[in-house]
């Protein structure tokens, strides 16, 4: 492999992260969210409700996205949505019982993918990595 192929190797090893996730996602029952719907799942893990345009700015993503994707996980019956009382344009994205319920589930598929994308890796080798990789985001 030269240099060059790094980018392609990287959009592989991403494409195969999320089909584990789908797939584990679906082991544990939970059908109908994409590893899209995670950022936002975790975000709300950490805050129950959010305004959704906190949403959007903490997983680094417009709001028209996060309103599709949050529309989703109202239909799936794990996110509310609710205006402001005192403001009509804020809109906020609630947890509800379904949605808090995914939490745990969550966790032990973040633990797996973890287990499994550094198997065989060393700490030292982890650790550069992840320097590496800072290091590219922040040439972008």
């Amino acid at each position: 492999m030269e240099t060059r192929d790094v980018i392609s190797f990287i959009a592989k090893i991403r494409d195969k992260v999320n089909r584990f996730i789908v797939l584990e996602l679906g082991k544990h029952g939970v059908d109908g969210i994409g590893t899209s719907h995670g950022d936002i799942l975790y975000a709300l893990f950490a805050n129950p409700r959010l305004p959704m345009a906190d949403i959007a700015k903490r997983i680094h993503k417009d709001k028209s996205t996060v309103t599709a994707l949050v529309d989703k996980l109202v239909r799936l019956g794990y996110v509310t949505k609710e205006r402001d009382t005192e403001d009509s344009r804020v809109v906020y994205a609630a947890l509800t019982q379904k949605g808090s319920e995914l939490e745990p589930v969550f966790e032990s598929i973040s633990r797996e993918v973890l287990d499994v994308f550094y198997f065989n890796i060393s700490d030292k080798e982890q650790q550069d990595l992840l320097r590496i990789l800072k290091k590219i985001d922040q040439n972008f």
